[in-house]
């Protein structure tokens, strides 16, 4: 078994300006290079992670059963760091393909799409977003309620539900951040994540905006996109 088509959107290596956004962990800005990957058009959904669970056994995540997360193409909501890693491990065997989890800069190289963004969207503000007001009462959306706004096709890129990442966090990292591939520190108590979540005020973030938290905590607004270092055939390449 492979990855459906269309399930990667390849990216391809290029330079860019990382930070740069108000919060002191954003800076300093810093111009990295990334190699080629692959990013997930969309989150992981829950029937993806269901299946995972029926597959291993591996323990149910909070809130499973409660209604507002129970769509089958609304993000698999309550993984922690450490579940998310199990999965990329399965999916990565069932498959016969690289799977795991994005850097922080693979994530934010992304969500620029090319070009230096504020939002994975664009410049305009979050109210421009269609249905604005009315999204996000009381759980997140399937992934692919709303056609994509990003130049390369991403679902869901930076709203919805924070995503895992896979560095280690540290606010101080951008002062000594590697300029080819950054990976994070080498060690830490918090995981780094990307992208707004449906319970905040503001339920998208920024391109540059960062967070985290421990690897052992689930949580209901927290999700995670697979990525893979691989070139594969089928995959739909960015510009």
């Amino acid at each position: 078994m492979t990855a459906p088509d269309g399930y990667w959107i390849e990216v391809a290596a290029g330079r860019f300006c990382m930070g740069g956004g108000p919060s002191e962990a954003e800076n300093p800005r810093h111009r990295v290079l990334v190699s080629a990957f692959r990013l997930a058009r969309a989150p992981v959904t829950r029937a993806e992670y269901q299946r995972f669970l029926d597959a291993t056994g591996h323990p149910v995540p909070g809130f499973w059963e409660e209604p507002q997360f129970d769509h089958p193409r609304k993000p698999a909501v309550g993984p922690s760091w450490e579940d998310a890693v199990a999965f990329c491990a399965w999916l990565a065997e069932r498959w016969g393909e690289p799977v795991r989890l994005p850097t922080e800069a693979e994530w934010e190289r992304a969500a620029r799409g090319g070009r230096d963004a504020t939002w994975p969207w664009g410049d305009e503000p979050p109210e421009t977003l269609p249905d604005y007001e009315r999204r996000w009462r009381d759980g997140p959306e399937p992934v692919d309620a709303y056609p994509s706004l990003h130049p390369w096709g991403f679902l869901g890129l930076g709203e919805n539900v924070h995503e895992w990442c896979a560095d280690w966090f540290d606010p101080d990292y951008y002062a000594v951040s590697a300029a080819i591939d950054p990976q994070g520190p080498p060690e830490g108590r918090r995981r780094a994540s990307r992208g707004g979540a449906w319970r905040h005020d503001v339920p998208v973030s920024s391109c540059t905006h960062r967070s985290s938290i421990p690897p052992d905590r689930r949580y209901n607004d927290y999700g995670f996109r697979l990525a893979s270092s691989a070139v594969w055939a089928g995959s739909r390449r960015s510009p």
